[in-house]
């Protein structure tokens, strides 16, 4: 069906009030969760054909991040939705004011190929619960993933509100000529400055949830057994194609030492054999950039590849001007680099884009003046990824990693607008705001409105 089709259609469904009901979106939200769970064992599958994901992985990082947002939504919508009271002032009242979450319409998602089926499902719940219509794009480069999202989603929504379309370029290319509501991008910032220009032609709303360098800084108060315990796990998970996972590392000087040795031998221990496989990079195209980003770099472990794995590696003191340092790594590789403190460190993190995530380690009171002297999207202290899991905490980025929010009550909102309403009735009826105005009206205004 011609994409043009699909959206009238969808626009059609819109317009008729059927997605407005509280009872239509819970149904939504019911449907998913059946969804979800009927179709783990496909869903794992999926993303073991696409990125070489172990089960666990698959249901800590993807299906089970689903089903956590899922409960997360189905408590807090009644609350949503309930109008919010607004205060009046006195010279227009008798009246009361409220304020309505609004669904935006016909909404676009497009998704990437790193976590296709909680990239993909995350948004569109969200936009479900809002009472939105949806165009789902999924990557092709996860096309084991893209085909199961829409064999899932054609037999669980008819596409006047939910439709999948699978592709390439070219669809993608073709999807933004069309006028939506809104669009919710995820993917790189070069293709988020894409999607933002083909918006723009429209005046169209957009969510871009992008990426960037994320940060970790290791203070000279952190427990840093903890801290190397914790930079790997986020670092391994998905090999490192992860938007927030730890791009690099900034050591206080009195501890890089002794924290190089635990990262040695927490990636030996959560990336070794014992530990199990893990996943692979998605092609030969982002492999070979990995590659490059390694060539004249001191390794201190990994480096080696077998097909499209690439054994953890961790590389000491890479030159900040080198490609390794200017893009983001997207891979199972660690620079870590020497800082004399806290006022080096944040004028090394002030001197870049404002990244997704940041990671901070050590003592707290020593480290909240650096949080929020910081741009970032969101983050942690003493832990790293782990605060995207958490659904009452709004995701998303800042300058190029990101403009809007989701996740929980914030991806609601992404896909929501405020519509404010004042209701009064035929009286009373003050004359002091209507024409001729003489001077007593104006001190009644005046001493009213102030």
């Amino acid at each position: 069906m011609p994409f043009t089709a699909l959206l009238d259609r969808q626009r059609r469904h819109f317009a008729s009030g059927a997605t407005l009901p509280l009872e239509a979106r819970q149904g939504y939200l019911a449907a998913l969760r059946e969804m979800i769970t009927d179709h783990q064992t496909q869903m794992a599958e999926a993303l073991a054909a696409d990125l070489g994901k172990s089960p666990a992985e698959a249901h800590l990082t993807e299906t089970g991040m689903l089903l956590a947002e899922l409960t997360h939504l189905e408590k807090a919508l009644p609350r949503l939705l309930k109008p919010k009271k607004a205060a009046i002032p006195a010279v227009h009242r008798p009246a009361r004011g409220e304020v309505r979450p609004m669904p935006y319409g016909s909404t676009l998602i497009l998704s990437p190929w790193n976590y296709p089926l909680l990239l993909s499902l995350q948004p569109l719940m969200a936009a479900l619960a809002a009472g939105n219509t949806v165009l789902l794009k999924p990557s092709a480069y996860a096309p084991a993933s893209s085909a199961l999202l829409k064999e899932m989603l054609d037999k669980t929504f008819d596409p006047d509100l939910v439709a999948v379309v699978e592709g390439g370029r070219e669809q993608n290319a073709a999807l933004l000529e069309q006028r939506y509501d809104l669009i919710f991008f995820t993917g790189s910032p070069a293709v988020g400055r894409v999607v933002m220009e083909r918006a723009a032609k429209h005046l169209t709303p957009v969510v871009l949830e992008l990426g960037g360098k994320s940060p970790v800084y290791v203070d000279k108060t952190a427990d840093l057994k903890v801290a190397a315990r914790r930079i790997v796990f986020g670092k391994l998970i998905n090999a490192g194609q992860t938007c927030v996972a730890p791009d690099y590392v900034l050591a206080h000087r009195m501890v890089k030492r002794e924290l190089t040795e635990l990262l040695l031998q927490e990636l030996a221990r959560q990336g070794g054999p014992r530990s199990g496989p893990l996943p692979h990079i998605v092609n030969e195209k982002h492999a070979e950039r990995l590659k490059g980003l390694l060539d004249g770099q001191r390794l201190l472990c990994g480096g080696r590849w077998q097909g499209l794995t690439l054994s953890p590696t961790l590389v000491d003191e890479p030159d900040p001007a080198s490609p390794l340092m200017q893009e983001e790594i997207f891979g199972p590789i660690l620079p870590v680099l020497t800082v004399n403190g806290r006022e080096e460190a944040t004028a090394f993190l002030r001197a870049r884009p404002a990244p997704l995530a940041c990671y901070l380690f050590g003592r707290e009171k020593a480290l909240t003046g650096m949080a929020e002297a910081l741009p970032f999207g969101g983050g942690c202290l003493n832990d790293t990824i782990v605060h995207l899991a958490c659904p009452e905490l709004p995701f998303g980025g800042v300058g190029e990693s990101g403009m809007g929010r989701y996740h929980g009550d914030a991806g609601f909102w992404a896909f929501s607008y405020p519509k404010s309403l004042l209701v009064r009735g035929a009286g009373p009826d003050l004359p002091v705001r209507y024409r001729p105005y003489g001077k007593w009206k104006a001190a009644v205004v005046k001493k009213v409105l102030k």
